[in-house]
C-alpha cells in the first residue's frame, strides 16, 4: 500500500510539473507569486520536519529527536557537510536516549 501510494505521488508530481508549463503558456508569475511559490519547498520541508520530530500518532511527543534536529540545524547553520551534520544528529539522540530520555 505504501509503495503504490509513493509511485502515485511522484506520477502525480512528474505530471503536475509537465502541465505547468502548458497552461502557463511559457509566460512567466508575477512578483509575488514567483516568490510565494519559492517559498513552498522550505516551509512543506520545516512542517515535515516538525512532524517527524514531534508527532507521535495523535499526540506531540518531546523526546531524544527534538535536541537531535537542534543539534543538526545549528551543524548546517555553520556549514557542517551532510555527513557531519547526520553523525550529530545520530550521537545526540543516541547519548540522549543512553541516557534515559525516549
Amino acid at each position: 500500500m505504501t509503495w503504490t501510494a509513493v509511485a502515485v505521488l511522484a506520477a502525480g508530481t512528474l505530471a503536475l510539473k509537465a502541465v505547468g508549463p502548458l497552461v502557463t503558456g511559457r509566460r512567466l508569475l508575477s512578483g509575488s507569486v514567483a516568490g510565494a511559490v519559492a517559498m513552498l519547498p522550505p516551509a512543506l520541508l520545516a512542517a515535515l520536519v516538525a512532524l517527524q520530530t514531534l508527532g507521535d500518532g495523535r499526540a506531540l511527543t518531546v523526546d531524544a529527536r527534538l535536541p537531535a534536529v537542534a543539534v543538526a540545524a545549528l551543524a548546517v547553520w555553520k556549514g557542517a557537510s551532510l555527513l557531519t551534520v547526520v553523525v550529530l544528529a545520530t550521537v545526540t539522540a543516541a547519548l540522549l536516549r543512553l541516557a534515559g530520555l525516549p
